[in-house]
């Protein structure tokens, strides 16, 4: 099979790494691609903005089958341009990709279909948004509607900092994300991450994984695109799995169909799981970055049948088989992350894969020959371990082996879980 992957970051490195493992893979090409990736695909100069050329491109190479790693571009309707074209992809439409597109949508979804989650208001102007947190008091949550590169939300525990937060949006510091804004209900609880493949009428539940938003030890300081993850969840339960299912997922896949927007692809539920249960926090039409790095560790089962599954509407056919082992990555980011840094830092010396161990690239390049940090995230250090603080212990000693002096990272991933088996 001739397969193609969109994407450039740890999260496709981590779907690379997995799909190449397939005895099903005949050729495989990525497109844009990173040092990481390019050991396992061959890396293609396609510009993944112009469908026309993707569509191209796969016609030329006889592609059988295009996954799509980043939201940006199943937003935008990729996957409808490909379908279109007769070819088949894993990802939802562009209508379907709203549930990550517009945080409003997500939320108007979930009041109809009884799909638990907090209060909320959608605002177009920050007058009337200000008047409702005045109203509503704090703690409170802000959310710029569309994409904000997991940067649009902001938790606010006073009421000042929370139209603050309003301005911020109203004044283009999120650009058009920004145009509209939802203010919902704080909920109280601990935060996971759960993932379902979806093929439209079809669901198969796959794994959970928590992550580390904050940038610092401690979960202290900005919110970023995760710090690290770790999977399984310990909060999450086999029971708080099944009322996922029953509660968040299917009403959600059922409510997606009735609106004339079926889903295909997977659904990542950001869940607080409350006294009440699991509510959603809000949906991502991807797998998470880094929590996909860790999914993909745990898997043992072959990746591409299950997204192919997907695409082609026989999820209720295959099944998915894990490792009881948890697994955990820790980000490296480059100092300043994430506010401004300095790009094409080198990176002079990565640890090499072992069983149980690997370094995935996230914002990596090549400059003159040589690796060099391009981006905030710029790599992914995972590894397994017959327990969490295992894991934790052998992706730290990884960590300490990169030669990289404009990197730094949280020393204090996978800490709630690591405080449970204390």
């Amino acid at each position: 099979m001739r397969v193609l992957l969109i994407g450039s970051g740890g999260r496709e490195h981590a779907l690379a790494w997995k799909l190449a493992q397939s005895p099903l893979m005949t050729e495989f090409y990525a497109a844009p691609g990173n040092p990481g990736i390019a050991e396992h695909a061959q890396i293609v100069a396609l510009d993944i903005d112009n469908h026309d050329a993707v569509v191209t491109f796969c016609k030329e190479k006889g592609i059988d089958f295009v996954v799509v790693g980043p939201e940006a571009p199943l937003v935008a309707g990729i996957a409808d341009v490909l379908r279109a074209a007769g070819i088949a992809v894993f990802g939802p439409s562009a209508a379907a990709a709203q549930l990550e597109g517009s945080k409003g949508f997500t939320k108007d979804i979930c009041a109809r279909y009884d799909i638990p989650t907090g209060a909320y208001q959608r605002f177009n102007n920050a007058t009337k948004a200000k008047a409702y947190v005045r109203a509503q008091g704090a703690p409170i949550v802000v959310k710029a509607d569309g994409l904000a590169a997991g940067k649009g939300v902001t938790v606010a525990m006073t009421v000042d900092e929370a139209l603050a937060a309003i301005d911020d949006c109203f004044e283009g510091a999120f650009g058009e994300a920004g145009a509209e804004v939802v203010v919902e209900a704080y909920l109280d609880g601990e935060e996971a991450s759960f993932f379902c493949l979806c093929d439209g009428k079809h669901a198969l539940a796959l794994a959970t994984a928590q992550d580390h938003k904050r940038v610092g030890d401690g979960d202290t300081g900005p919110n970023t695109g995760g710090m690290g993850a770790y999977s399984p969840a310990p909060v999450m339960t086999a029971e708080m799995i099944e009322r996922t299912m029953k509660e968040v997922i299917e009403p959600t896949m059922r409510g997606m169909a009735e609106s004339g927007h079926p889903f295909s692809g997977v659904f990542f539920a950001g869940l607080m799981i409350t006294a009440n249960g699991p509510e959603l926090i809000e949906y991502n039409v991807r797998f998470g970055d880094p929590e996909c790095q860790v999914l993909m560790m745990r898997l043992k089962s072959d990746l591409l049948p299950l997204l192919l599954a997907c695409a082609n509407g026989t999820l209720d056919q295959v099944t998915a088989e894990w490792s009881d082992d948890p697994a955990l990555t820790v980000v490296m980011a480059s100092k300043g992350y994430p506010g401004s840094y300095a790009k094409n830092t080198p990176i002079t010396a990565l640890p090499a894969d072992r069983e149980g161990e690997k370094v995935f690239h996230a914002g990596t390049g090549l400059k003159d020959g040589a690796l060099v940090a391009t981006g905030g995230r710029v790599l992914n250090i995972t590894a397994t371990g017959e327990t969490v603080s295992e894991a934790k212990e052998r992706a730290y000693a990884l960590a300490g082996k990169v030669k990289w002096d404009n990197g730094f990272y949280r020393n204090d991933i996978g800490w709630r879980a690591v405080e449970r088996e204390k």
